[in-house]
């Protein structure tokens, strides 16, 4: 319980700071929402759904998952800064849990991924996408959404904490980009080369987005193999495998950090 109320206190100071300096989560809002209209208005009209169904339908979802996977960079860069500026350092020296600042940061980073959720969906109801589930099905798929995210903010603090200089976030941004197009968030696995497709059909990235769309009723995409039969299995599993492996990472890189 000391640990959560310590990384509560932090949530609030992370949350303050972007309050203070809100730029960097408004342009990253901005840069999804500039791409849902590139993709949905001036690709959409040439691209085709596999199995059918309307491709701004289809593209909202993938959106949703590619902007939970985009928050890495936002968190990477956080957690450098913090660690370059020696405010880590501070907390160290400090009587609180050990935990608190990593449960601080993916706090505040939940919180921001949830405005940032119910703006794209309010964005893309104005746009005409539509949910075709009823609201039980619908929350499931904003929580798996959000299971992404909260997978993801743990390789951003590792590799914030591991790298700490611009050198994590350069490489976040330089790695982010082809994985998170080389999934089925803008296009259908079933539509690239074979070799791409299989890789694209198994990225976490993928599942989340096809699970997404099944849950709110929408057009996945995919007639057949694991992401068509077991999309929402794949969706809860590849977030908790990573963060298996990220979370003690993350801690490991916390302690060894020079107080």
């Amino acid at each position: 319980m000391t640990a959560l109320r310590h990384g509560w206190i932090i949530t609030q100071r992370d949350l303050a700071h972007w309050v203070r300096q809100p730029w960097a989560p408004i342009f990253g809002l901005l840069f999804t929402i500039m791409l849902l209209l590139v993709f949905g208005f001036l690709f959409g009209g040439a691209i085709e759904v596999p199995g059918g169904g309307d491709y701004i339908t289809f593209l909202l979802p993938g959106m949703l998952a590619l902007s939970m996977m985009f928050g890495i960079e936002a968190t990477t860069t956080a957690m450098a800064a913090d660690s370059r500026k020696g405010v880590t350092d501070r907390f160290r020296s400090m009587p609180i849990s050990s935990a608190a600042v990593t449960l601080g940061r993916a706090g505040a980073d939940l919180t921001n991924s949830a405005a940032e959720l119910l703006v794209l969906i309010l964005g893309g109801l104005l746009i005409g996408w539509r949910i075709g589930s009823d609201p039980a099905s619908a929350l499931l798929a904003v929580l798996l959404l959000l299971f992404l995210r909260f997978a993801m903010l743990w390789i951003g603090i590792f590799l914030g904490l591991a790298i700490r200089g611009e050198g994590g976030t350069q490489a976040v941004q330089v790695l982010i980009w082809p994985i998170g197009f080389l999934s089925t968030a803008l296009v259908s696995a079933e539509t690239m080369p074979g070799w791409v497709g299989a890789i694209a059909a198994w990225n976490p990235v993928s599942a989340t987005a096809t699970a997404a769309r099944v849950l709110f009723g929408n057009p996945t995409g995919v007639t057949q193999g694991p992401l068509a039969d077991h999309a929402v299995l794949l969706a809860v599993a590849w977030p908790a495998l990573i963060t298996a492996v990220f979370l003690p990472l993350s801690a490991r890189a916390y302690r060894r950090l020079r107080a």
